[in-house]
């Protein structure tokens, strides 16, 4: 038999994410490839500032005897992809999110939400929103009612989880919702993530495709797809990804042969690319590892040092090894790195996963690296385009880019996708040239939400988390999102010296360069001295919503849409001498309400004309008394500023 034959046929990507949005025709298509833009060139929000959904892409690969991928199969001649997809929210008829139940004896155990609905009948009728199977074939389909999630009810109201469509080819697209969450009452969220009586439209599930060949039908291996909340900084990625935390699973558990030696470029510089990258949505991370710090690890004079495995440059190796936190011990390292909480924050103060480590699979890379032990290897950017990846590595690929999409942590709960996939029991091994894909139930079958009145960890382990089905990879997620993230941020003892440990800053910035700090930077009329201050002005990302604690996450569920995403942008009259890159990036498309009406950066504007063409007095006077006027005008308007809760503080 040849290897080029056919033999069976899969779903790709293995897990596919898609993004919640509230623009309701615009939307773009996720990355496929590990160096794609994420929608280059584009604007993240439509005309009227709504943020767009973020499509998962899914397509069908024709795999030979040995479970290596062949060919792509597309919908032409006679050949034809019959595509079903079933989505669900499983928050709030499931169990509370207290913390991770893989972290041994400080697990916690979890209380059912809304357990005030104690009959089941009743919580299955009120509180799951399964709205069933979607079913769509054929090329350019969608757009219409039969393709919508849109029946599932939660207390009786209906709640759009999203649609499907097909593009030219007939592969198949899975919009998600549009980011309305809401309680049943109206009563206001109080807490980050066990809002009883409250819901949103996240949701999961899986992709199924018969391909029709002749007409002869195969049944092709499924797929499944999250449906998450909005990335609020595309193309940056946290410094452990989710597919970085499945990988070290894979390697320890011997499903994957570790390489054998240790490369520079493919196993270190990501970790160090990460944090100097992150510099862009935490003022902490901007002062460790961001531009002009002797942490930049872009910096080529470091760079060189970094790369050379010669034995002179041991001792900066090994001092930067140093730094990062020892996954292996049972204690507690907050001076090291990363400079993230970990998933028994808030919990248990002397646990050592308060603070996140990178994993041991990494950890011992960098060690190796320290020591000497490793080839420089090919530095190569990562294929912008999946035609750019050999067709035996395309599914693979799509797979890895979607994981790598995902933060690895911490899982409190997380993001996109949480603890329990750390568990070997929730992955399919039965293709060694596909682990990345999760055991899925069999079609028709029920998932099981009871498990009784308490959740315990070691129930949970044994019981829940051996296959995947519609909802259940989202249900311990926070409910609403928008409070969890909301509450997430970082620095939250406020005596330290720099903002740091973060939560999720790649996906949720904390503080960010905004782009009327972009702009003076750009003034090559200001002193070199104060476009530097502009740069190294950074200012909280949610410092729009103002109140407590309370009336700020309520805030973030009404109008998320409205605050900036962080996007990489071309800088103008660049000065590298003076430390003024050529690339930065920027908090972008805020919604022109919340900057227009800023009196001090008036009364800044005013002062920084010193440094371009004099102005007479007279001038200055009369612009003075112009913006008191206004200000005057709109007294009534602009409350007074109120100090930032932290989540600690709930």
């Amino acid at each position: 038999m040849s290897d080029k034959e056919v033999c069976s046929y899969a779903v790709y990507p293995a897990i596919g994410i898609a993004r919640v949005g509230n623009s309701p025709d615009e939307y773009f298509i996720g990355p496929e490839a590990p160096g794609e833009t994420i929608n280059k060139n584009k604007s993240f929000k439509d005309d009227k500032g709504r943020v767009k959904r973020q499509v998962a892409r899914f397509r069908v690969y024709g795999l030979n005897a040995k479970g290596k991928v062949v060919r792509e199969i597309v919908n032409e001649g006679d050949t034809q992809i019959a595509w079903r997809v079933e989505l669900a929210n499983r928050k709030a008829i499931g169990y509370q999110f207290n913390n991770a139940m893989d972290l041994g004896d400080i697990a916690l155990e979890s209380q059912l939400r809304n357990a005030s609905i104690t009959n089941w009948d009743e919580r299955r009728q009120d509180l799951l929103i399964a709205p069933g199977q979607r079913h769509i074939k054929g090329c350019n389909k969608g757009n219409q009612a039969e393709y919508r999630f849109d029946n599932g009810k939660f207390f009786g109201k209906k709640v759009y989880l999203g649609e499907l469509r097909t593009d030219k080819k007939g592969r198949l697209l899975v919009l998600g919702g549009r980011g309305e969450s809401a309680s049943y009452d109206g009563a206001e969220a109080t807490t980050f993530a066990n809002n009883d009586g409250w819901h949103d439209d996240v949701s999961d599930g899986p992709v199924r495709a018969t391909v029709t060949i002749k007409g002869k039908e195969f049944e092709a291996k499924p797929a499944m797809v999250a449906v998450t909340p909005p990335n609020f900084g595309p193309g940056l990625r946290g410094v452990v990804t989710m597919y970085d935390v499945v990988a070290d699973l894979f390697y320890r558990e011997n499903v994957l042969e570790l390489p054998k030696q240790v490369e520079f470029w493919r196993d270190i510089y990501p970790i160090f690319q990460r944090l100097v990258e992150n510099q862009a949505v935490n003022e902490g991370i901007y002062f460790m590892f961001g531009q002009n710090s002797p942490g930049d690890f872009n910096n080529p004079q470091l760079l060189d040092k970094l790369i050379s495995p010669d034995r002179e440059q041991g001792p900066l190796r090994e001092y930067i090894f140093k730094q990062f936190r020892d996954p292996n011990k049972d204690k507690r390292q907050d001076a090291k790195q990363p400079p993230f909480y970990g998933d028994a924050f808030g919990d248990f103060d002397s646990a050592p996963d308060v603070n996140l480590s990178v994993t041991k699979t990494q950890y011992q890379q960098l060690k190796e690296w320290a020591k000497g032990n490793f080839k420089v290897g090919n530095k190569q950017d990562d294929p912008e385009k999946l035609q750019d990846i050999p067709i035996e590595k395309q599914g693979a690929a799509l797979t890895a880019t979607n994981l790598l999409e995902c933060l690895g942590g911490p899982f409190h709960p997380g993001i996109e996708l949480t603890w329990f996939l750390r568990r070997l029991s929730m992955w399919d091994l039965s293709n060694k040239h596909d682990p990345f894909r999760l055991n899925i139930m069999k079609e028709g079958e029920t998932v099981r939400d009871d498990y009784g009145p308490i959740l315990r960890p070691k129930h949970a382990l044994k019981d829940m988390f051996n296959e995947s089905g519609p909802g259940t990879l989202t249900r311990f997620m926070g409910i609403p999102w928008q409070t969890d993230e909301a509450s997430c941020r970082s620095g939250y003892d406020t005596a330290t010296y720099l903002p740091t440990p973060s939560f999720w800053s790649a996906r949720v910035p904390n503080q960010v360069l905004s782009t009327r700090s972009l702009e003076r930077i750009e003034d090559k009329q200001l002193p070199i001295g104060q476009r530097i201050k502009h740069m190294d002005h950074r200012q909280d990302w949610l410092r729009f919503f103002q109140g407590g604690y309370q009336p700020q996450i309520n805030a973030m569920v009404q109008h998320w849409s409205e605050i900036g995403i962080i996007r990489r942008r071309q800088v103008e009259n660049t000065d590298q001498d003076a430390g003024i890159p050529n690339v930065l990036w920027v908090e972008s498309e805020v919604a022109k309400r919340f900057t227009e009406d800023d009196p001090s950066y008036k009364q800044l504007l005013m002062i920084e004309n010193l440094a371009g063409v004099e102005p007479k007095a007279e001038d200055i006077i009369n612009e003075q008394c112009g913006i008191d006027k206004q200000l005057a005008d709109k007294s009534d308007q602009n409350p007074p500023r109120r100090r930032v809760y932290r989540r600690d503080e709930i």
